[in-house]
C-alpha cells in the first residue's frame, strides 16, 4: 500500500503545481482566478488542480456558480514535518563536524 506521502511528493514535483500553492497560501481563488495568475490555459490549470485535490493538498467547494480553491494547511504540514526529521540529522552533523573541527583546531593550536 503506497505512503499518501508519495503521492503528496508527486503532486509537489510539478513547479506550477508548487506555485498555485504558493498562491493559494495567500488566499482562497477560483480556478478562474488562478488561470489569470499563470501564463498556461485555464483547462491545464484545471488538470494541476486535480492533482492538487487528489494529494490531498487542497480542497474544492461550490458557492453558487464558483467553485473555490483552499489550501489544506495540515496535508502541507506533513511534508513540514517529513522534512523536519532530516532537518535534525544534517543539524547534528554539522554539529559534530564543527566540533571536530575545533577540536583540530586547537590541536594544531598546541
Amino acid at each position: 500500500m503506497p505512503d499518501p506521502i508519495d503521492g503528496v511528493f508527486s503532486a509537489l514535483a510539478d513547479p506550477t503545481r508548487r506555485a498555485i500553492l504558493a498562491r493559494l497560501a495567500t488566499g482562497d481563488a477560483t480556478a478562474g482566478e488562478l488561470a489569470g495568475d499563470f501564463p498556461i490555459s485555464a483547462q491545464a490549470v484545471s488538470k494541476h488542480l486535480n492533482v492538487l485535490e487528489a494529494a490531498g493538498l487542497i480542497v474544492r467547494t461550490r458557492e453558487a456558480q464558483r467553485r473555490w480553491c483552499r489550501i489544506v494547511p495540515a496535508q502541507v504540514r506533513s511534508v513540514a514535518e517529513w522534512a523536519s526529521q532530516y532537518e535534525r540529522l544534517w543539524t547534528e552533523r554539522y554539529d559534530a563536524l564543527d566540533a571536530y573541527l575545533g577540536q583540530i583546531q586547537s590541536e594544531e593550536q598546541s
